[in-house]
């Protein structure tokens, strides 16, 4: 016997004062997910119900189905949650994803689901979250007009994942979608730079140095503050001491105090403390964690913080995958952040998505292999490091291939390149070889700018290290940019440009090989991904040209340079808008950290600047050169005939007459 799923199965939920708001969101996105399966034809009349039942372990369920009833069973509120969403994934067929990849519930034929007792896998991992960080796309963004739509749709698509705990943004975005993140039931946390999600002390006091020693009580207020507005929701509440901003304190300390790591490490242990009591004052048996990420790794690990045994300790990947410390600047001592033998109450926050002003990947999906990405994580579960796994899931879209690997690791399953890509495309793409295959090539076609495995270079390394050189090339063009020790200890501006140039070059031909792979896949996200990285490699290869022209002195090549590698940087912009459909419209034009168009102002701003080297003070020299026949250039009778062109049209007008000379 069976139960017909179907338009006449009726949803019947609690009372609306026992139901609670993450049982709501639930019963209404099945409700949704019902009526656009079945739209249309009525078959027999039954129920999807809900009871409480006692399990052994939070967030438990069971469905138990007969010809008439599909009864889901739970313990506490997201046990519920999990249960209903289960009948959609696993009777209805909706995907994680489906939303964030621009597909659609279709329309399909009643299913019938045997009769007995259906329950959900068991998490390895016990608080499992997305941090909605560095969401400036989402901040633009909005569906048919409603900027809260896609916040909806990434707290939706958590849970589907079986996630339960999230960041729901940055700085003051957290503190805008918190209230909705805890609507779909799910648990409450902070980013390290934002200990108890307290307002920044600048923020609020702008005229003082946000030194504590000094305004001890001003500090205390901004975290009390945070707390009575969070006391009455699931919060894990992050413990820490860090800048006005992604930066240690002692960035922002005018005291003069904090010179020694030893100091530091007492300063931020002392503020620990300080936060755990603030927070035990209003809340029953409160979750405290801390990160040890960037300078607090180092620091704890050589000794100088000290963190309370039940505080789960956070241990990051460097921003690219590698469970070790951040590169700062030039500064990275690849220092395992693993612990040396496994401890209680451990956590790891993991980058899908990164954004540091040097290489890391924000537009297009992570340059590592799902087998590095796994490996990594059952390292760090191998360590005891279970207790709350925090993925940095950026603006979602870019990045569902790896944190649909990465929620897979959430209930303890094994992956590889291989079974990885082939389930993904089987489940979004229908299967095709041809899209797993993209997925598997993506990332041995990324450009290495170290030895070691991670060190392999998103879109940020071909838009920020032109910028970077365009910059140094107008404050000092005689030394070299401070700010790329980390990729080359080139002394001079020269050869930094011909270091970077050698390694675009060398990688653009895998780049636009992966590209043509994708595009002849039809799969739109990882075709996307490809173009941008093979477009940026092509321009930097051609950022290298310029300054090599310049060294010789050849102004007009490298105002051709310059200039072609701006239209490249263009057409990324413009592959990103012709990516763009339906409710995805407008989704990439916040692009402000990768920001290709911002690379080609850049660059058309240096051009302008070489026109100045290479032309005459009345502006006909390279005029004459551009627009003039040939026998016509010595004849001074009239010094130009057109108004001036601009330097992009004089640009254009040199690229026409090469083509028209080149047959």
């Amino acid at each position: 016997m069976s139960f017909i799923l179907s338009a006449g199965t009726v949803l019947e939920g609690f009372s609306p004062d026992q139901c609670p708001a993450g049982v709501k969101n639930a019963l209404r996105i099945l409700r949704r997910d019902l009526s656009s399966r079945f739209p249309t034809e009525r078959r027999e009349e039954n129920t999807v119900a809900l009871e409480y039942a006692a399990f052994d372990r939070p967030e438990a369920f069971s469905v138990q189905v007969t010809r008439d009833k599909m009864t889901v069973r739970a313990g506490d509120e997201l046990g519920c949650v999990y249960g209903l969403l289960y009948i959609s994934a696993r009777f209805l067929r909706v995907p994680p994803f489906w939303f964030w990849l621009g597909q659609e519930i279709w329309p399909m034929e009643p299913v019938s689901v045997p009769e007995g007792v259906y329950t959900g896998e068991t998490p390895a991992v016990r608080y499992r979250g997305w941090f909605i960080n560095d969401e400036v796309l989402l901040k633009k963004w909005a569906v048919r007009g409603d900027h809260a739509l896609p916040w909806h749709m990434a707290f939706e698509a958590l849970l589907r994942c079986g996630g339960n705990t999230v960041i729901p943004g940055t700085d003051k975005d957290a503190r805008q979608w918190r209230d909705l993140a805890a609507s779909y039931g799910l648990i409450l946390s902070q980013h390290h730079a934002e200990p108890l999600g307290a307002e920044f002390f600048l923020r609020e006091y702008p005229d003082l140095e946000p030194n504590y020693d000094d305004h001890p009580e001003l500090f205390q207020k901004l975290w009390e503050d945070a707390v009575r507005a969070q006391a009455d929701r699931r919060v894990i509440w992050c413990l820490g001491f860090r800048g006005q901003g992604d930066a240690p304190f002692w960035a922002n300390d005018t005291t003069g105090k904090y010179d020694t790591d030893e100091k530091r490490g007492a300063m931020i242990s002392k503020m620990l403390r300080l936060q755990r009591r603030v927070v035990e004052k209003y809340v029953e048996d409160p979750v405290f964690c801390t990160n040890l990420y960037g300078e607090v790794m180092e620091l704890y690990a050589r000794g100088f913080v000290d963190i309370d045994p039940d505080v789960i300790k956070i241990r990051a990947d460097n921003g690219y995958g590698k469970m070790a410390a951040r590169r700062r600047g030039d500064h990275d001592t690849r220092l395992s952040s693993l612990p040396d033998a496994p401890e209680a109450h451990g956590g790891v926050y993991y980058h899908v998505s990164f954004y540091d002003l040097q290489a890391a990947n924000h537009m297009t999906m992570s340059p590592n292999s799902v087998d590095f990405v796994s490996a990594q994580l059952d390292a760090a579960a191998a360590k005891g490091l279970t207790e709350y796994w925090m993925v940095n899931c950026s603006n979602i879209r870019p990045h569902v291939y790896m944190l649909d690997a990465v929620r897979k690791k959430w209930f303890g399953q094994a992956l590889s390149d291989d079974a990885h890509s082939r389930a993904f495309a089987d489940t979004y793409f229908g299967g095709s070889e041809a899209v797993a295959a993209c997925y598997r090539a993506y990332g041995a076609a990324q450009l290495p700018f170290g030895p070691e495995p991670d060190q392999r270079a998103g879109e940020q390394f071909y838009c920020e290290i032109p910028r970077t050189l365009v910059h140094q090339f107008f404050v000092d063009r005689h030394a070299p940019a401070p700010g790329l020790r980390w990729l080359t200890r080139a002394e001079s501006l020269a050869g930094q440009a011909a270091y970077f140039s050698g390694l675009c070059r060398t990688q653009a031909p895998k780049l636009q090989a992966l590209w043509e792979q994708c595009l002849e896949s039809g799969a739109a996200d990882i075709t996307l991904h490809a173009r941008l990285q093979a477009l940026g490699a092509q321009a930097g290869a051609l950022v290298g040209d310029g300054f090599a022209a310049l060294e010789r002195q050849d102004a007009l090549g490298a105002f051709l340079a310059f200039g072609d590698a701006a239209e490249l940087f263009r057409k990324a912009v413009q592959a990103m808008s012709d990516w763009e459909t339906g409710v995805f419209k407008g989704f990439t034009f916040n692009d402000c950290f990768a920001d290709y168009k911002h690379t080609a102002f850049m660059l058309d701003k240096l051009m302008g600047y070489v026109r100045e080297l290479g032309d005459s003070p009345a502006h006909d020299k390279w005029y004459r050169l551009a627009y003039m026949d040939r026998r016509d250039r010595p004849i001074r009778v009239l010094l130009v005939e057109d108004n001036h062109p601009t330097d992009r049209e004089l640009y254009w007008q040199f690229k026409s007459r090469k083509e028209r000379e080149n047959g």
